[in-house]
């Protein structure tokens, strides 16, 4: 199958998109999982606990929602309160990004080559309801996921100094 060259271009391209957004979910799962230690180290508690919380919570915001309100506490002091809040907030700054290409199906036009993303999502607004906003997939989007990937493993790697500066249990 081939196609002229779009804003996505050529079926290949739209091969390495989907490899793409694979890597994507794979390298936000293997962060979000490392939320498991905060709650741990946090709550005060073995892993296995911290998992059973972990799969619990059913949503990335609610983790995060419970990892932030643990460091919050008065018994956690300052440093490790600061540190875990700027992991949170850097984690949740792709959370758009990674929910774009999750809740998303995918449209490819083999004659133009242009691929974009349909949102399976709802948005409700203040009189009426707006249902499948179409993204197209273009150079600047690829280069979006790519820095996002860079970024999630720098992100993924402070976790773990963090983990091991603090002690949480692993």
């Amino acid at each position: 199958m081939s196609g002229s060259p779009g804003p996505a271009g050529p079926p290949e391209a739209f091969d390495a998109l989907l490899l793409l957004v694979g890597r994507l979910n794979y390298s936000w799962t293997n962060t979000e999982s490392l939320l498991i230690h905060l709650i741990g180290g946090l709550a005060r508690t073995d892993k296995d606990s911290a998992v059973i919380i972990f799969l619990t919570l059913n949503s990335t915001r609610a983790r995060i929602d419970l990892v932030e309100r643990l460091a919050k506490l008065d018994r956690t002091p300052s440093a490790e309160k600061s540190a875990t809040l700027a992991l949170t907030n850097r984690v949740m700054k792709y959370s758009s990004l990674r929910n774009r290409f999750s809740h998303s199906i995918y449209a490819f036009d083999p004659e133009t080559g242009t691929a974009r993303t349909i949102m399976m999502r709802i948005a409700d607004r203040k009189d009426a309801i707006k249902v499948g906003r179409s993204d197209v997939i273009d150079a600047g989007t690829i280069r979006q996921i790519e820095t996002a990937l860079e970024d999630l493993g720098t992100l993924n790697r402070d976790f773990w100094a963090h983990i091991r500066k603090f002690d949480y249990p692993t």
